[in-house]
């Protein structure tokens, strides 16, 4: 639903000082000393920044502990271990999706987030349980928060027959882009994987989304069939490829041509600036014209306790990982949690412009950098024109 409002005295990206009025959940008007319509709420800024609404382009929203009290992480080392560890816990814990989503989508508000694309599990144990909790967020608290479903195959497709035939029921159903998952290092048939992926998503007409978590030439040689396969189905612009640790690698032999490819296909790279793996240089990566976005990945689930859902934290994560210092530097990791995000999603409308959606984040400190490294209280988070969280507050009750 779609709202009026005038916020007063706040400076976008940290320029000078304006009002900004909404109407019909649009900004209509950016100035100084706008006069208040009538019957529109109106909120004062007092000097704070006025920033776009942080995207959060890859979670899980259907796995989170978030709000179950502590449990003692039990996941092996192995990527298959936490994987196999997380299906078996899901009914034995009782991770209820519907729930468990709305509890991270009210915590990602409060934070400023006003956009997600998840990954939900589709899977023969589970089926299209989490589909389903995570369809009934969105459209429970399609006011909060917009949100993309990725129906993922987290405990692989090939290896587990029938969860081809679920996926395709979860894009039947309504989820908005197919996913995948290590095609080598997981199914262990990188063309089968590869070939079933793409063809869902040329039969539903919606676009893709790859985990790729397998490092150097391994990962490099999954990235070389989904170039091919991108090339040959006309998909530019239509692919992510998530974490792609292979372009962290120091083989500038191995890494250059794969960046060129991703700028002929314009496909687009999530990271999350991982402390723990090798990371895609995001400077060079966006510099390059590569659309970047990033995200929380899992957030205190049964992979691992950490995570907060707040995107202005995971901006300074990109940038101590890509070692930023400079305030135009920050800026770049600030930008992929934001526009790039925002690219990546295909948002139309998404900004600080008059015709925008009023999608916005208030906050104290004087700089965009400054705000990425104190990670200030959030004043207000407003979405279409409506307040929805407040001091640090979401204002929508969840289970």
């Amino acid at each position: 639903m779609a709202h009026d409002l005038l916020l007063r005295n706040v400076r976008p990206m940290g320029a000078a000082s304006v009002d900004v009025l909404v109407k019909g959940g649009r900004i209509d008007a950016v100035a100084p000393a706008l006069e208040a319509p009538a019957g529109v709420a109106v909120e004062d800024g007092g000097g704070a920044l006025l920033l776009p609404g942080l995207v959060e382009a890859h979670t899980h929203l259907d796995k989170s502990l978030w709000g179950m009290g502590w449990r003692p992480n039990s996941a092996g080392p192995r990527l298959l271990d936490k994987i196999d560890n997380e299906r078996q816990l899901k009914k034995p814990l009782d991770i209820d999706p519907a729930r468990q989503s709305a509890r991270q989508v009210a915590q990602s508000a409060r934070m400023g987030t006003t956009h997600i694309r998840t990954h939900v599990d589709v899977d023969t144990d589970h089926g299209l349980w989490g589909v389903e909790g995570v369809m009934a967020t969105r459209e429970r608290y399609r006011d909060l928060v917009d949100i993309q479903i990725v129906a993922f195959p987290q405990s692989g497709l090939l290896r587990r027959p029938g969860t081809l035939e679920l996926l395709d029921a979860a894009m039947a159903a309504g989820c908005e882009v197919v996913g995948g998952l290590d095609p080598c290092a997981i199914d262990r048939d990188p063309k089968g994987h590869l070939d079933a992926i793409f063809a869902l998503s040329q039969k539903h007409g919606r676009p893709l989304d790859i985990h790729l978590h397998e490092p150097g030439e391994m990962g490099a040689f999954s990235m070389d069939l989904i170039f091919e396969r991108t090339r040959a189905l006309g998909m530019a612009g239509k692919v992510v490829v998530s974490h792609a640790f292979c372009l962290g690698s120091a083989d500038r032999d191995l890494v250059d041509p794969m960046i060129e490819e991703l700028i002929a296909l314009d496909i687009a790279i999530m990271t999350t600036g991982p402390a723990s793996r090798p990371a895609p240089p995001v400077r060079r990566l966006v510099e390059a014209g590569v659309r970047v976005c990033s995200g929380s990945d899992g957030i205190r689930d049964t992979w691992g306790p950490y995570g907060n859902a707040d995107m202005l934290e995971r901006a300074m994560f990109l940038g101590l990982r890509n070692n930023f210092r400079k305030d135009e530097e920050v800026e770049i990791g600030f930008a992929v949690c934001t526009t790039g995000g925002a690219a990546v999603m295909e948002l139309t409308d998404y900004g600080l412009k008059v015709g925008d959606w009023a999608d916005l984040l208030v906050v104290d400190g004087e700089t965009v950098t400054e705000a990425v490294v104190t990670r200030p209280v959030r004043r207000l988070v407003v979405k279409r024109g409506k307040v929805t969280a407040r001091d640090g507050r979401c204002l929508v009750e969840v289970p």
